[in-house]
């Protein structure tokens, strides 16, 4: 287990250590939500590595993961608790069948810890071995009003009330991290809990060392055309801009591909694992692709150095 980062040099190496490259920004905001004990809100559209910090954290700090994966209609059950209604009618029939029954005393009993079944937001509560576990809501935004409520609840003293039993209170904070992709605005209560960073589409030098960590043996000039024809298919008009994890996709599919460099058959074949809607490659499959290929290449022997 390694300890929580004194410094955002540190937290930089943390997260270098999971290969999550990082600019200062989100590092700085990182070590202060650590340091502070505070969750840690990121927003920003999907599969731009919102969701990676967590796991990394999880990786390199030698904690257990809690993950809550939101969705709409997430209730209390979902999230937190509830009873195992199936154990409690067996225990109840076996008590009625061997003909000794106290009411009171067996009401007690089923209601006992036993049986209960832990959910994501009580488990991140429990003591675990090597610290507070790292605390994952993940898209916040699918949810709704009520349960977003529950959780600025939760988030304040980090303690469960369950009536039968009593209240559960962390001994030590969970590491909390909140993702939303910005469907919908979370309400700012809940915000002013958390401490906030927009991770946004990486810059040029910042995907391509992304790359370079997650496929060290991809060929250079292969990995330099496709960073950039991400880069510029993201100044299109597109439903859903490819994020990292579509650049990293793609990388893979061209790597198994055996390609070393793009070429417009390459780019109209493999576009499904960078593009997720059909209207989306449609517009770009064919010319527009074989264009935006040629308007790279351009800039990219532009910025080569000149020999002699």
């Amino acid at each position: 287990m390694s300890s929580i980062p004194t410094s955002i040099e540190q937290t930089q190496e943390l997260l270098e250590q999971g290969n999550y490259v990082a600019d200062r920004s989100l590092a700085t905001t990182l070590f202060l939500a650590l340091r502070m004990q505070r969750p840690l809100f990121l927003e920003g559209e999907a599969g731009v590595g919102k969701t990676e910090i967590a796991k990394v954290l999880s990786d390199t700090l030698g904690r257990r993961l809690v993950r809550l994966q939101c969705y709409e209609g997430l209730d209390v059950n979902s999230a937190v608790y509830e009873w195992n209604y199936s154990r409690q009618m067996l225990e109840i029939r076996l008590a009625e069948a061997s003909g000794n029954v106290d009411r009171e005393h067996l009401a007690n009993d089923v209601f006992s810890e036993q049986f209960l079944i832990e959910r994501p937001l009580l488990q991140a509560l429990r003591a675990h071995d090597g610290g507070a576990p790292v605390l994952l809501i993940d898209e916040l935004d699918r949810t709704d009003e009520p349960f977003e409520a529950f959780l600025l609840e939760l988030l304040s003293d980090y303690q469960i009330s369950i009536p039968e039993i009593g209240t559960v209170k962390a001994v030590e904070p969970p590491l909390v991290i909140i993702t939303s992709n910005r469907t919908r605005e979370i309400h700012d209560a809940l915000k002013r809990r958390c401490l906030y960073h927009w991770v946004d589409f990486p810059s040029v030098e910042r995907e391509q060392e992304i790359v370079a960590r997650k496929m060290p043996g991809i060929d250079v000039q292969l990995s330099q055309q496709l960073v950039a024809f991400v880069q510029r298919l993201r100044q299109e008009d597109l439903f859903k801009l490819p994020g990292i994890a579509e650049t990293l996709d793609w990388a893979d599919a061209l790597v198994q591909l055996d390609q070393v460099s793009l070429d417009p058959q390459g780019i109209d074949d493999t576009l499904g694992t960078l593009l997720k809607y059909q209207d989306d490659i449609a517009k770009i499959r064919g010319s527009e692709a074989a264009s935006i290929l040629e308007e790279v290449k351009l800039q990219l022997s532009a910025s080569q150095p000149k020999n002699g």
